[in-house]
């Protein structure tokens, strides 16, 4: 089991014996059928063959626990949480689940003993591109802690059949392929059509003394795809369900002859595209019609869902339903992953309120009890505000459900603040301008009964900045839950080598209580320790160079330092930064990750990088000093290679910018040491490890609004530091593009009269970090000892805390450390029955 000590060693011992044996001892049977169907000779399987064969055996170790779980809720009838996000990054599922069910030593002997190479089949699985970074991520994390600490969870999103762009650099540009993640199908989803549920769009209301009725709609139907999410060790599976849109049979036929039958057909696919592609944004908001369907279809079809659940009888219960809703937030929470599936407050609304004919009060205090919000950005681009007159074409009922909240809302401002017309336009639902907006995270806040940030910093600018006057209103609805990550990805899987000597040191369960790890503080002037860090450390990063001469024919030194910073490519993160002090210091290597195709300026800086890399890499004199490497389709695949060989990690955003970053927890867990600003979870990672052992850097957040109260000007940097001015000049004159010298002129543009986030002002401080983060390098033995209390501090950082929080506070629960006993135990034959064998 990983996290035993000695599991590796025992792990590298069977991979060298690499011949066929008898698996004698194995707590599993492992079943691999040797007949194929992917080669020309039919009997000889493929090694896609053997993946899907390893995956449905894995698979079938599961299912078991999967129906166990939720007879488990059935009967139980615990409070429910459901997790709303349009992403949930989940990378891939097979290493992950046998992790988490212990079955990695099994699996490992019977594919070694078949002469197979475990790594190379779990290379053959495809991340499953249902995210876009940091917001989808942090789903997935969620997911693997709700499991791990035994609360009825439920994942809901959209079941997209093409993710996020697979990125290609060609010639230094970013060129943009579709991600077809289901090509070859996908071992770990279970479709239920028997739950496919009508979702309703555009049509007209009509009003009569029984209320109003949403009629004359178009319906497209939302079949339910369930994948399980086991827990650590715990037997508990749960369920993140994902909608995939259907037209129904009727489609448009009732408006066409028989001529026409070919072109009613091919019009499915208009209700189909609902679900056809993930829209690749990350903090940037686009008000795209097919967007806002996307939107309703995932809250229409879940809450749907989640009502039928409450409803359901109690199991052995004389009731056949629960027909009044006065329990409702007792038994349902609900959480919003930032605005997307903000329209599922109008649409609970609508259903309480037209089909179960609840008061109005009555039904906006249930609704209000259920829903939580969680903020995830303050850039002003990034919050939705979607125009009246779409959400009047698309969904009828629900503007006037909005107006209705808006009206009612603004009565109450009114009422304690009398004459304060500023004020009501400030916190108003509808923003009045040229065009009518929803601001959905105004609509988020008042119809919520909790508001978090993600971190202190953000939580505390959400508060005094950003929507200050609702936190004046109801302070007590304002929360932080500082994010985290799950230790049993983010170390167990992708960084073996650490997690089994930290567990060799504390023991191994640390993986379910990341807090244990303060006691590593006891072996920081451990020589023999500090030893072993290193060249843990050093075996990673000899594998990723290996991986980086393969991939990308650069042969990079494994005792260099390996200077990475992954981000996807924003202004406020600051590649550009980074970009300069590659051009002045001669410094280390660059990782970036991809940007939404269309963004102009994001495409210009991955040019820019990629050009200078061009320019260092094959240097004669520079380039045996340094390697700049652009890692083209960042995604959580690779992210599990680059992590562990890791020495800095760039947090360098502009202070007040980054809501929190996960990323950087990542790297802390695993080893590397952070450049950073005082900005986002750095500021509790300087708080937890000590701001000496982090490299920090720039204006703090109350510098920035000096400046911005001042004025920000460029210029002056620019004409002050003669190595900026030089770094600036080289990219002007064309150095970095000589068959077209005027290339990155927007670029430099941008930097001296449009940066809002301020690069030049922040440029001398991270130099000079820089320089002394190379001073620090050169001594290995105090770097590695800044390391390791590093890596115990970063306890906090689990997303097994984050939940308990948000349970504790948010959701009114308690995690559960029960194991349910796993399908080979027996139980009571009494309770063993749930309707059809499974529970939804």
């Amino acid at each position: 089991q990983p996290g035993k000590p000695g599991w590796r060693r025992r792990r590298r011992r069977i991979r060298r014996r690499g011949r066929r044996k008898c698996c004698v001892g194995s707590s599993y049977r492992i079943f691999l059928p040797l007949g194929g169907t992917g080669g020309r000779d039919r009997n000889v399987a493929t090694p896609r063959d053997y993946y899907f064969a390893l995956a449905h055996t894995v698979r079938d170790h599961l299912v078991g626990r999967w129906i166990r779980t939720q007879q488990y809720y059935y009967e139980k009838d615990p409070k429910r949480i459901y997790y709303l996000s349009l992403e949930f990054y989940m990378g891939r599922t097979l290493q992950n689940t046998m992790i988490n069910l212990g079955l990695q030593n099994a699996c490992d002997e019977a594919v070694y003993q078949l002469g197979l190479d475990m790594e190379e089949l779990e290379e053959i699985e495809e991340d499953a591109g249902l995210g876009n970074g940091g917001l989808g991520r942090l789903a997935a994390c969620f997911l693997d802690s709700m499991a791990t600490l035994g609360l009825a969870a439920y994942g809901y999103g959209i079941r997209y059949e093409y993710g996020i762009f697979n990125q290609k650099i060609r010639d230094g540009w970013q060129v943009e392929e579709a991600d077809d993640w289901l090509r070859h199908g996908n071992p770990w989803e279970k479709a239920r059509p028997e739950y496919m549920l009508p979702v309703h769009f555009y049509g007209r209301v009509e009003h009569s003394a029984s209320g109003a009725k949403w009629i004359d709609t178009q319906v497209v139907l939302a079949l339910p795809y369930d994948t399980p999410v086991p827990g650590y060790m715990n037997n508990t599976v749960n369920t993140m369900r994902l909608w995939s849109a259907r037209a129904p049979n009727d489609f448009n036929l009732r408006d066409f002859n028989v001529g026409d039958y070919i072109q009613a057909v091919l019009d499915r696919n208009l209700a189909e595209n609902i679900s056809r592609v993930l829209y690749p944004n990350d903090n940037f908001f686009e008000g795209k019609e097919l967007r806002l369907k996307q939107e309703y279809f995932v809250v229409a079809a879940t809450l749907q869902d989640i009502i039928r659940r409450f409803k359901a009888s109690k199991f052995g219960s004389t009731d056949s339903v629960r027909t009044v809703f006065d329990s409702f937030p007792d038994q349902v929470a609900i959480q919003l992953n930032d605005t997307h599936p903000a329209m599922a407050i109008p649409e609970l609304m609508r259903i309480f309120v037209d089909i179960e004919k609840l008061p109005w009060d009555k039904a906006w205090d249930i609704t209000k009890r259920t829903f939580a919000y969680t903020n995830h950005t303050v850039l002003p681009e990034a919050l939705e505000r979607w125009p009246v007159d779409l959400v009047e074409k698309l969904l009828p009922r629900h503007l006037q459900i909005i107006y209705e909240i808006n009206q009612r809302h603004l009565d109450h401002i009114a009422s304690l603040f009398p004459n304060d017309v500023e004020r009501l336009r400030r916190m108003s639902l509808i923003e009045e301008g040229d065009t009518k907006r929803i601001n959905m995270a105004h609509l988020c806040i008042v119809g919520s009964h909790a508001v978090n940030g993600v971190a202190k910093i953000h939580s505390e600018i959400v508060k005094t900045q950003v929507f200050e006057d609702f936190a004046e209103l109801e302070p007590e609805k304002f929360q932080n839950k500082t994010n985290g990550i799950t230790p049993r990805r983010w170390l167990l899987l992708c960084n073996p080598g650490l997690a089994e000597l930290i567990a060799e040191k504390i023991g191994e369960d640390y993986v379910r209580d990341l807090s244990q790890l303060t006691k590593l503080h006891k072996f920081v002037d451990d020589d023999l320790f500090i030893r072993e860090v290193a060249k843990v450390k050093q075996e990673n990063k000899v594998k990723f160079a290996l991986y980086l001469e393969k991939e990308y024919k650069v042969k990079i030194n494994p005792s260099s330092m390996f200077d990475v910073h992954v981000k996807r490519i924003h202004e406020y993160k600051r590649q550009l930064m980074n970009c300069l002090h590659i051009i002045t210091m001669v410094p280390r290597g660059c990782s970036s990750t991809p940007a939404a195709p269309g963004y102009h300026m994001a495409k210009m800086i991955i040019k820019l990088i990629n050009a200078v890399a061009q320019v260092v890499n094959n240097d004669p004199v520079v380039g045996s000093k340094l390697k700049v490497i652009f890692l083209e389709n960042y995604r959580v695949s690779l992210a599990e290679k680059v992590i562990p060989a890791t020495d800095l990690s760039e947090q360098i955003s502009t202070a007040g910018t980054e809501a929190s970053g996960t990323g950087n927890m990542k790297f802390m867990l695993n080893g590397a040491l952070t450049i950073g600003t005082m900005d986002g979870a750095n500021v509790e990672m300087a708080e937890e490890a000590g701001e000496e052992n982090l490299f920090i850097f720039g204006m703090r957040v109350e510098d920035v609004t000096e400046l911005d109260r001042k004025g920000y000007n460029a210029q002056l940097y620019y004409d002050r530091l003669p190595e900026l001015k030089q770094a600036v000049d080289q990219i002007k004159s064309g150095f970095f593009s000589p068959n077209d010298p005027n290339l990155f002129n927007d670029v430099v543009n941008m930097l001296f009269h449009h940066d809002r986030f301020k690069v030049f002002a922040d440029y001398e401080a991270y130099v000079k970090c820089q320089e002394k983060v190379s001073e620090l390098y050169l001594n290995s033995k105090a770097w590695t000892k800044m390391v390791i209390r590093n890596i115990a501090a970063a306890g906090k950082f689990s997303s097994d805390r984050t939940i308990k929080e948000y349970a504790r506070d948010i959701w009114h629960v308690e995690p559960s450390d029960l194991k349910i006993p796993p399908p080979n135990e027996p139980r009571d034959a009494g309770q063993d029955k749930t309707p059809n064998g499974t529970a939804a």
